[in-house]
C-alpha cells in the first residue's frame, strides 16, 4: 500500500505533538511540516503556557531526529528526517509563495502559505494520497478551495459519556444504621464503577448521604462531624461529597467538572489545608495553565519564577487565599485592614508550603508529600496532563479541577482536553490509581455567575 502523506497545520502540533507518531504509524506514512508551521512554533516556544509547552516539546522531538536526506529543487527544499521512534518527518519549504505576508491578517496569510505547501506536496509525492490535517475549519476550507484533501482529528467527534456520579436510591430507614462500611452493591444491585455518592431516601421522609470508597464500600456523610473546624464549610450536597472524599484521603486522584462560581478552587484548597494540618502531606502545589490570547496581546512570555509577571494567571489562588484569610481575621477583628489580609495570606502560604508551578517548569522535577491542585484543566492537553501527573511520586495526591463550559484554549475542545480525558477514566477499572469524580453544578458566587452560566454555558452541554 502506498504511503499516506499528512501535511500538518500548526494547531495539530500545538494541540498534541504526539499525533506525529500516530499519523506516521511506525514509519508507514510521512508527516510533512511546512516551514510556516516551524516559524509559528518558534514564536509559541517563547510563551509560558500550554501552547509554549507543546512547541518546546516539538522542538525537542526535532532535535532527536536524524537527517536522512536534504533535497533542494528549483521550486522547493525538503529535509527528510526520522525520529527516534521511527516516524518519518519531512520539513518542506517553497522557494517562493503566491500569498504575500499581510501583518494585519497574519494568520490568514500563514494558512494560505501552508496550503501552498500542501498543494506542492501533491506534485512532489505523486502516487501517494496527500491530506492536509487541521483543527481550524477555515484552514480546511482554504484547502478544499485549493483542491487539497483535508481532515481533522477523529477525536473531535468522540462523544463524552453521560456521567452519573451521584445516585438517588429509595431505601427503608431501618437500614440506615447498617450502611456504613457495607458494600454499595448490597443495597444497589445495579452499582457500577463511576458512581461515587448515594442519596438514600426512605418512604418516611428520612435522608442519608454516603460516598463510595475505592473498595466499593460506603462511608456515611455526617455534616457536623465531617466538616467540623473547617474554615469554610461545604454549602451544598455536591460540595459535601467532594470535601468528604478529599478529607478521607483514600482516592489518589480527584477530578472535578464545575460551573463558574461553584467553589471548586476554594473546596480543593480548604480540604488540602486540612490534610496538611493532619500531617498527611507537607505542602500544596498549585498548577495552572496560562492561555495566551489569539493576538498574543495577553502573552506574558516565559520566565520562570517571576511572581509579579505571572500573578494574573494565579488570581484564582490569590482570591481564594484572601477569602480564607478574611474568614480567619473576622473571628478576632471587627474591621479588617488590607495589610492584615496581605499578612495573613503570606502566613497561610508559609504555613501550608503553597507553591505555584508552571507546566514549563515541571520537566525534570519530582513532587513528594504534596497535594497537587491542577486548576482550569479544561485548557490543558493530554500531553500536559501526562507531564504533570508523571512528576508526582506515590506520596502525593492530585486534585484536577476545571469547567468544560469555559474552554479558552482554541486548540482543545470538551472532547479531547485533559479534564475530559480523566473524567472518562473514572468509569474504567484501574488497579493502580483510585480516581474519584464529582460535578459541581450550583454556583455559590451569586446570581450573576449563575445567570451567565445558564445563558452562555448552554453550548458546552
Amino acid at each position: 500500500m502506498a504511503e499516506k502523506i499528512y501535511v500538518l497545520d500548526s494547531n495539530i502540533i500545538l494541540h498534541n505533538n504526539q499525533y506525529i507518531e500516530q499519523l506516521s504509524d511506525g514509519g508507514s506514512n510521512i508527516v510533512v511540516i511546512p516551514e510556516t508551521v516551524l516559524i509559528e512554533l518558534e514564536e509559541f516556544k517563547k510563551s509560558s503556557g500550554e501552547l509554549g509547552y507543546q512547541a518546546r516539546e516539538f522542538a525537542r522531538k526535532l532535535a532527536r531526529c536524524k537527517v536522512v536526506e536534504s533535497l533542494h529543487r528549483m521550486e522547493y527544499s525538503i529535509v527528510k528526517m526520522q525520529s527516534d521512534t521511527g516516524a518519518k518527518i519531512h520539513l518542506f519549504s517553497k522557494k517562493s509563495y503566491s500569498s504575500d505576508i499581510d501583518t494585519s491578517h497574519l494568520q490568514e496569510s500563514n494558512d494560505k502559505r501552508i496550503i501552498e505547501v500542501a498543494t506542492a506536496a501533491q506534485n512532489f509525492y505523486k502516487g501517494h494520497k496527500v491530506k492536509f490535517v487541521s483543527l481550524d475549519i477555515y484552514a480546511r476550507m482554504f484547502g478544499l478551495m485549493a483542491n487539497v484533501r483535508v481532515e481533522t482529528l477523529n477525536e473531535d467527534r468522540n462523544e463524552l459519556p453521560k456521567f452519573r456520579f451521584i445516585k438517588r436510591l429509595e431505601l427503608d430507614s431501618s437500614y440506615f444504621n447498617t450502611l456504613n462500611s457495607k458494600a454499595a452493591r448490597e443495597f444497589d444491585p445495579e452499582y457500577q464503577k463511576g458512581i461515587f455518592g448515594y442519596e438514600f431516601h426512605s418512604p418516611d421522609g428520612n435522608e442519608l448521604k454516603a460516598i463510595v470508597r475505592p473498595d466499593g464500600t460506603l462511608s456515611i456523610l455526617n455534616e457536623y462531624e465531617d466538616f467540623k473546624g473547617l474554615e469554610v464549610r461545604p454549602k451544598n450536597m455536591q460540595q459535601m461529597f467532594l470535601v468528604k472524599s478529599l478529607l478521607e484521603d483514600e482516592y489518589d486522584i480527584t477530578v472535578v467538572d464545575a460551573r463558574a462560581g461553584s467553589g471548586k478552587t476554594l473546596m480543593a484548597l480548604i480540604a488540602a489545608m486540612r490534610l496538611i494540618d493532619k500531617g498527611a502531606y507537607e505542602k500544596i502545589v498549585y498548577v495552572r495553565n496560562s492561555i495566551e490570547s489569539i493576538d498574543r496581546g495577553a502573552d506574558v512570555g516565559y520566565l520562570a519564577g517571576n511572581e509579579e509577571k505571572f500573578r494574573v494567571y494565579n488570581m484564582a489562588l490569590f482570591d481564594t487565599l484572601e477569602f480564607i484569610a478574611k474568614k480567619k481575621l473576622r473571628k478576632k477583628h471587627n474591621a479588617i485592614l488590607p495589610e492584615a489580609v496581605e499578612g495573613k495570606v503570606m502566613d497561610l502560604t508559609r504555613r501550608y508550603g503553597i507553591e505555584k508551578l508552571w507546566p514549563g517548569e515541571a520537566r525534570g522535577r519530582t513532587l513528594s508529600d504534596a497535594v497537587v491542585i491542577m486548576d482550569e484543566w479544561q485548557n490543558s492537553s493530554k500531553n500536559t496532563t501526562q507531564l504533570i501527573l508523571s512528576r508526582l511520586d506515590s506520596s502525593c495526591k492530585a486534585i484536577i479541577i476545571g469547567s468544560n463550559r469555559q474552554i479558552d484554549n482554541v486548540y482543545l475542545n470538551r472532547y479531547n482536553n485533559g479534564l475530559s480525558t480523566l473524567l472518562k477514566e473514572t468509569s474504567n477499572p484501574n488497579n493502580e490509581i483510585a480516581i474519584f469524580a464529582m460535578e459541581l453544578e450550583h454556583s455559590v458566587r451569586g446570581k450573576f455567575a449563575q445567570f451567565a452560566d445558564d445563558i452562555f454555558g448552554k453550548r458546552y452541554r
